[in-house]
């Protein structure tokens, strides 16, 4: 067998369909048939731009397709399993000195998914340039990579040989979709079109002209696109015809697009798709980050990113779990919290009327007092806006005050204070995305659009809104109602409102991510909603938190908002991956009703949390945690519980 396997190395170039009745093997290099798909790798390191004959080289490489003396007049080749020899797995080699068949497997039996895995390997290792292992792959187990036919039909297009690539079409023909011609017509116009461009781009345009008028027209397919092609002629330079046809030019690139588009139509047994086990490692890492409970979506998962050795799961390094600080200024429940939006200050709102300006230690994770502000009115304080600037803090009350301050947290000193009348009810407010403006409103009715001097720019009347933002565009305003409606206002002319959503229970908050295309939903009695307001659609109801009457605020957090977080009325803060119903962790600290969270949106690792219990709990991450654990055991210690309880 060794030295039969000797003179098939010196002589697999010449390995084509033999005559029975001649004896002899076919000699001219027009008719030899290159089976090997190593003698494509030789074309493309060959590649000059031109057309390449049959590289010499190529007599030296054991074939990766099977082939046989025995062959049938439709093709040359034995259709009966799709065209292949059903020998060792689907393969043999033919010992054209003795007109035999001659195996070099291994004696192992294959299913039919050990042989696709063995080709998908074969694949890869030919891909990276490992062509001797390859082989040595495919002879030991007896299996194959290509069709002969196909393996042929891709080096005469790599080539550019296109009469012969035509011809190797019409020996593909059984092979694909039946032999469907309208598959068969849409192959030949792919080769054809670019045969019509290499000729232009040669400098050739009454050859362009004659594949244009004798082949490309008479196939009735795509006129519109032969119309295109036409039109081409008129190029006055190279570098106009790419730019016109968005063509590279003749050259192995274009050609291996060609033959990638070609692929699509052939089926897996005769040529696999290009790169496919590459193709199958990425859907895999893309359905374990879909299952990682805590996968954060701004880092790409892909080959280059994620080890193939262990199953992806993001670890937890990093991430808010426990609590690292407990602020105790305020002497009452404290019902708003909110980090600004630099990330570096925190304001805390609570029921004994005052606002605490914090300000954030980035490294040490640590907040420190800066400031008092007091509402000089005896107001409780049940919202915070921060100013795109994060200078500026709009501060308003509960649903009996008719008053809206706008204090500078650098100074302490008060800007401006909005009142329109005693009668009115400003319990939710919010600063426009520049600063320039800010909305306000309450169940009694009103709706005001202010600048920042308190001078009412605008009003709509009869409108009862609980929770208020604006839109990126710095036009729209969302406001939701009593009519359990979140609704579009547009204050600029031409007034306009319209629905976005509507809820069968009251919505009590809501927040908007800052793509602009999210809306969290607090729903009294149904807890917390994720809505698409571009689509207009309920992506997902969240589980995990208690929520009656009480108006409790969440946030969108963590690198690129992949989480979500809210307070409940079971003393918790509950803290979701934006994609699962199931609360990733739940935090445990607080001794009465957690009314309010904020996620620093700079500083992803601290989380702040508002509650009845009067305090305000900062959480970062677990110092215990280790620096040098791995993805996996993070990933088990995950999963194995729905919830987390820290203390």
């Amino acid at each position: 067998m060794e030295s039969d396997q000797g003179r098939m190395m010196q002589n697999s170039s010449a390995l084509t369909s033999t005559s029975a009745e001649s004896g002899s093997a076919a000699g001219s290099s027009d008719d030899s048939a290159l089976t090997g798909i190593n003698n494509v790798t030789q074309v493309e390191r060959n590649q000059d731009g031109g057309n390449s004959g049959s590289n010499s080289n190529a007599a030296n490489d054991l074939p990766f397709t099977s082939s046989s003396a025995n062959t049938n007049n439709a093709n040359g080749h034995d259709l009966k399993q799709n065209g292949f020899t059903p020998n060792n797995n689907g393969n043999s080699i033919v010992d054209v000195e003795n007109n035999q068949e001659k195996n070099t497997f291994s004696g192992v039996q294959l299913d039919k998914s050990n042989q696709e895995i063995i080709r998908l390997i074969g694949q890869y290792l030919h891909d990276v340039g490992l062509d001797k292992s390859a082989k040595m792959l495919m002879n030991e187990s007896g299996c194959y990579l290509e069709h002969p036919s196909a393996t042929k039909f891709r080096e005469h297009v790599l080539s550019g040989d296109w009469t012969k690539a035509d011809a190797d079409l019409k020996d593909l023909e059984p092979l694909i979709d039946n032999g469907k011609l309208s598959t068969i017509v849409e192959m030949k116009f792919i080769l054809l079109e670019q045969k019509y461009l290499e000729h232009l781009d040669d400098g050739n345009p009454l050859d362009a002209l004659n594949v244009l008028r004798s082949e490309l027209t008479p196939l009735q397919h795509n006129i519109a696109r032969v119309h295109q092609l036409s039109s081409y002629m008129m190029c006055s330079t190279n570098h106009d015809l790419y730019h016109r046809a968005k063509w590279e030019g003749k050259g192995f690139s274009s050609r291996a697009s060609v033959m990638e588009r070609l692929q699509t139509f052939m089926p897996p047994s005769v040529m696999m798709s290009p790169r496919r086990l590459r193709t199958l490692l990425q859907q895999a890492i893309e359905l374990q980050s879909q299952h990682c409970p805590c996968h954060d979506m701004a880092w790409e998962t892909n080959l280059q990113t994620v080890s193939l050795l262990t199953d992806h799961c993001c670890t937890m390094d990093g991430f808010p779990m426990q609590t690292i600080q407990i602020l105790t200024d305020h002497c009452d429940e404290v019902w708003f919290c909110k980090f600004s939006p630099d990330g570096l200050k925190l304001a805390t709102g609570s029921k004994d009327s005052t606002v605490i300006i914090w300000d954030v230690d980035p490294y040490k994770l640590t907040l420190k007092h800066r400031r008092v502000i007091d509402s000089q009115a005896q107001l409780s304080v049940s919202f915070v806006s921060w100013s795109p600037d994060s200078k500026l803090i709009l501060v308003g009350g509960t649903e009996d005050s008719p008053d809206i301050f706008i204090w500078n947290v650098d100074d302490g000193k008060l800007v401006v204070k909005f009142s329109q009348s005693m009668e009115d009810s400003l319990a939710c407010g919010a600063f426009s995305r520049d600063g320039t403006r800010f909305v306000c409103g309450g169940q009694k009715g009103q709706f005001y659009l202010c600048d920042l001097t308190g001078a009412i720019v605008d009003s709509w009347e009869g409108v009862r809104v609980n929770s208020v933002a604006f839109r990126a565009d710095n036009k729209t305003i969302l406001a939701a109602d009593n009519h359990y409606r979140i609704r579009g206002y547009h204050f600029d002319n031409p007034r306009s409102d319209y629905d976005i959503l509507k809820e069968p229970h009251p919505i009590m908050t809501f927040s908007i991510n800052s793509a602009d295309r999210l809306a969290l939903l607090n729903i009294s009695n149904q807890g917390l909603h994720l809505w698409d307001i571009e689509d207009k659609s309920l992506i997902r109801r969240f589980q995990g938190i208690r929520q009656s009457n009480f108006a409790i605020h969440s946030c969108f957090g963590g690198v690129n908002e992949s989480f979500i977080a809210s307070g409940s009325e079971d003393k918790i803060v509950c803290i979701w991956h934006i994609k699962r119903e199931e609360p990733l962790a739940k935090l445990a600290g607080h001794t009465k009703t957690v009314n309010c969270v904020s996620w620093n949106p700079i500083y992803p690792s601290l989380l702040a949390s508002a509650s009845d219990d009067a305090t305000v709990r900062i959480w970062g991450p677990n110092p215990s945690t280790s620096n040098t654990t791995t993805e996996s055991e993070d990933c088990s210690s995950s999963s194995s519980s729905s919830s987390w309880n820290m203390a």
